[in-house]
C-alpha cells in the first residue's frame, strides 16, 4: 500500500468488497448535547447500518468507484434501547438515507499501523448551504449554513489485506459534531450534538439485530439492499426533513 491506487485499493475492500457483493456494517452508540454553560448529557441510544454496493465508475477509469449505499439509523432511549417514537412530546424523525453515494478517485488515503492491523481514517468537515434556512424554518434550523465534522476510522487485519479475498473482515468507529436536529425544535440556540458510535462489517444484512431488521421491514423495506445504480442527490437528516415538511 505505497501508492494512492494501491491505498485506494485496501480501503475498498475493508469498506465494501471488489466483486460488487453486498456488504452491511452495523454500528451502535450514543448521542451528546453539548451548549455553553450546560452539562454534557447523554441524550440518546443510536443504532444504524449501511448497506453498499461497490461498483467501477465507468466515467473515470478502472482506479475509481462509485460506492452505493444507503443508510438507515435509529434514535434510541438512552437506558433501555427502544427505538423512539417521541422526544419531549415531538415526533422522532430517524435517518432514511436514500441514496447516500460517494465518488472515490485515488488520493493518499490516511493510514496508522496498529500493529497487526491498519486502520484507514476519514475526516470529513462539511459546511454547506443549510437545506432549511432559517428564514424558511426559524424553529428547526441552526442556521443558514450546515457545518458538521464526520470523522471515520476502518480497521482491518494486515494479514487479509494481503490475501486475495476482494473484501476483508473489519471494525468501525464513528464521530461525528452536528448542530441540533431539526425535528429537536432548538432553533438557532448554541450548542449541538456528538454522536459517537463503532462497530463491524457483518457477514451478510441477516446478522443485523433482529429487532432492527424487523423495523425496516415494516417500514422501509428497501433499506435491506444497496442501491442498483448511481443517483444523486444524496439524503441527508437534513433534506429529508424538509421533504416530510415543505416550506409554505
Amino acid at each position: 500500500m505505497t501508492t494512492p491506487t494501491e491505498l485506494l485499493r485496501s480501503l475498498a475492500r475493508t469498506r465494501a468488497s471488489l466483486d460488487g457483493e453486498e456488504v452491511t456494517y452495523w454500528w451502535s452508540g450514543d448521542v451528546y448535547s453539548w451548549a455553553p454553560d450546560q452539562p454534557y448529557q447523554r441524550l440518546f441510544g443510536f443504532e444504524g447500518l449501511n448497506v453498499a454496493r461497490l461498483a467501477q465508475d465507468p466515467e473515470a477509469g478502472p482506479d475509481a468507484y462509485q460506492l452505493l449505499t444507503r443508510e438507515a439509523a435509529f434514535y434510541l432511549d438512552p437506558v433501555t434501547r427502544e427505538i423512539l417514537e417521541t422526544w419531549q412530546d415531538l415526533p422522532v424523525v430517524h435517518v432514511w438515507n436514500d441514496p447516500a453515494n460517494q465518488k472515490w478517485r485515488p488520493f493518499p488515503v490516511p493510514t496508522t499501523e496498529l500493529g497487526g492491523q491498519v486502520c484507514f481514517s476519514l475526516e470529513i468537515p462539511l459546511a454547506y448551504p443549510s437545506p432549511l434556512p432559517v428564514a424558511q424554518y426559524p424553529v428547526h434550523s441552526s442556521g443558514d449554513t450546515y457545518k458538521a465534522l464526520e470523522l471515520f476510522q476502518f480497521f482491518a487485519d494486515r494479514t487479509d489485506l494481503a490475501g486475495p479475498a476482494p473484501g476483508v473482515p473489519a471494525t468501525m468507529s464513528w464521530t461525528r459534531m452536528s448542530p441540533w436536529l431539526p425535528w429537536m425544535a432548538r432553533g438557532q440556540a448554541a450548542g449541538g450534538l456528538t454522536f459517537h458510535c463503532r462497530g463491524r462489517k457483518l457477514g451478510s444484512y441477516a446478522e443485523v439485530p433482529e429487532r432492527t431488521r424487523a423495523y425496516i421491514a415494516d417500514r422501509h423495506p428497501e433499506f435491506a439492499h444497496a442501491p442498483e445504480a448511481w443517483s444523486e442527490p444524496n439524503e441527508t437528516s437534513w433534506t429529508y426533513f424538509r421533504r416530510l415538511h415543505p416550506p409554505r
